[in-house]
């Protein structure tokens, strides 16, 4: 029941970004129509503007000049106006990608730092093989060849992320605030939507070369439940469709460290991952 509840909710999200995607992508079509109605008439008007020169200066009433030049005054400060409203849309904000789910912050509370052994040290995509905390963005985006650096929120809410997709996978490559001005990736999230459709296509396409995707050189999606386990230990927090595993240590440094890994099963196998890793002094 837990797990036919869990598909339904991961369906809906899926639909529903999905959907908004749809509306970005329609409110970018209407915004380019309404650039080219406007634009239109303009540049006819510079193209006629030296015909209109001539038909001008060959009319003897200078009352029907003064007229015409402050009505083309009033019109093209109108004309102006609208062109300054529509290049003021900034073209990020109809064309960002889904930006990740949200880090389920509860789930973590309720796990105890039971786990020994560090957590979330190292990834790879593929051959490409980078560490948390010290692998920026930029490396992952230069060595994949794909994919634009999106950003939202500021301060301790900001984050700066990656968006991949392949097949019915889809990957978050996350630096929040923890990563500094280089962009340091602290979370990685993978998700497998349960068809094709719910992976979405404002992400770019992940090349085959880069795949699997995997924490610590053991953990990927499709495996068992069992072999999570047998490959990571008891978990420090387990339910009937996620297992939550939780470490906090102190580093040879001084410095503090924590990390974290919340799986999630469908149907006995992984289908979700997020790892993450913080070090704080």
């Amino acid at each position: 029941m837990v797990n036919a509840f869990t598909s339904r909710a991961e369906s809906v999200r899926m639909e529903t970004a999905s959907a908004i995607h749809w509306l970005l992508l329609a409110f970018t079509s209407l915004t380019l129509l309404l650039k080219f109605v406007v634009l239109a008439p303009v540049l006819l008007a510079l193209l006629l503007s030296p015909a209109l020169g001539i038909v001008r200066r060959l009319r003897n009433s200078s009352a029907m000049n003064r007229f015409a030049s402050l009505q083309f005054g009033v019109d093209g400060r109108k004309t102006l106006f609208l062109l300054l409203l529509l290049f003021a849309i900034p073209a990020d904000a109809v064309s960002a990608q889904t930006p990740p789910p949200p880090l389920d912050e509860q789930a973590l509370e309720r796990a105890p730092a039971t786990v020994v052994k560090r957590l979330a040290t190292r990834f790879s995509l593929g051959a490409f093989v980078g560490r948390f905390e010290e692998t920026r963005l930029d490396a992952v985006r230069e060595a994949v060849g794909e994919g634009t650096i999106q950003h939202q929120g500021d301060a301790a809410g900001s984050i700066h992320w990656l968006c991949y997709r392949r097949a019915q996978h889809r990957l978050w490559v996350l630096s929040g605030e923890i990563g500094g001005p280089d962009h340091l990736v602290t979370e990685i999230v993978e998700e497998l939507a349960e068809n094709d459709a719910g992976a979405a296509t404002d992400c770019a396409i992940l090349p085959e070369k880069f795949s699997p995707v995997v924490f610590d050189g053991k953990l990927h999606l499709g495996m068992a439940r069992q072999e999570v386990i047998t490959a990571l230990g008891p978990p420090s927090k387990s339910e009937a469709a996620r297992i939550v595993y939780s470490h906090a240590g102190k580093l040879p440094d001084g410095f503090d460290e924590t990390a974290w890994l919340i799986l999630g099963f469908r149907e006995g196998k992984l289908v979700s991952m997020r790892g993450g890793k913080t070090t704080t002094n």
